[in-house]
């Protein structure tokens, strides 16, 4: 308990999946957490639930006003910033994202949340931060950001953006002196609904798609969102105060082989 004891935090894309359980584990060691989101409803649930002084606002990522507003109303009710985790993201739109049949729409909506609200997001995060003397952002990208994904090229592309990001915005608050790190994340097959999405996509039976992309990882089994919230945990908090650029994958040893 306490390992991220009293800091402030904002997770996006918070009211599910993945960042529910950053939500949750974050309030389990102490962080006051905003939970920002589109889904206001399952937002402000999950703000009732973790009790103390969570909060929900509302946020789509794509918005820079948006993204000001609840920098703004942060600041305005805590002081200051110190972990920002871009965790909002999207799959697809359509099914199709392998390169003959992918239209200019379906890229440019994936880039658009994935790439540049996590671009919007570490910007506000770094002007918000240094006002406090630092702090942690965490990017989710995805081990699509590491290794070819020919059904999904315009999730690979976005999540590839992120991780190169990350590593130019981790560099050059070093440089500066901001006080603020700046790593990902990279899950391989997780038990959430865009993973179970992601089976669909290239066409075949979903099931077996799931059973082959279990069947190639070598612990086989997925992971759960607990897995990947640990992670993060441990990059928010002060354990990590030498880390900055870093990947953290947490795929079951996908990658490894």
């Amino acid at each position: 308990m306490g390992r991220i004891e009293g800091k402030i935090a904002i997770v996006t894309g918070g009211a599910n999946g993945i960042g529910r359980a950053v939500c949750r584990r974050f309030v389990e060691e102490g962080a006051i957490v905003t939970v920002a989101d589109v889904n206001v409803d399952q937002g402000q649930a999950l703000a009732a639930e973790l009790g103390g002084e969570a909060g929900f606002i509302a946020l789509d990522v794509r918005s820079e006003q948006g993204w000001q507003s609840l920098i703004d109303a942060v600041l305005a009710r805590h002081g200051r910033l110190d972990v920002l985790v871009n965790n909002a993201g999207i799959l697809a739109t359509t099914q199709h994202q392998s390169i003959d049949d992918i239209g200019i729409d379906e890229w440019r909506a994936v880039q658009a949340v994935n790439a540049e609200g996590v671009f919007l997001g570490c910007r506000a995060g770094v002007k918000a931060m240094k006002l406090g003397g630092g702090g942690s952002i965490i990017n989710l990208s995805s081990i699509a950001g590491i290794i070819g994904t020919p059904q999904i090229v315009a999730y690979g592309a976005s999540k590839g953006a992120v991780r190169q990001m990350t590593k130019s915005i981790a560099i050059d608050c070093a440089r500066k002196r901001y006080g603020i790190r700046c790593n990902s994340v990279h899950p391989g097959l997780i038990d959430t609904d865009m993973g179970t999405e992601s089976m669909g996509m290239g066409g075949g039976d979903p099931a077996e798609n799931l059973k082959t992309r279990v069947g190639a990882t070598p612990m086989g089994e997925r992971g759960e969102p607990l897995d990947i919230a640990n992670g993060i945990l441990f990059l928010a908090s002060d354990e990590a105060k030498h880390m900055t650029g870093a990947e953290l994958v947490i795929d079951g040893g996908l990658t490894a082989i």
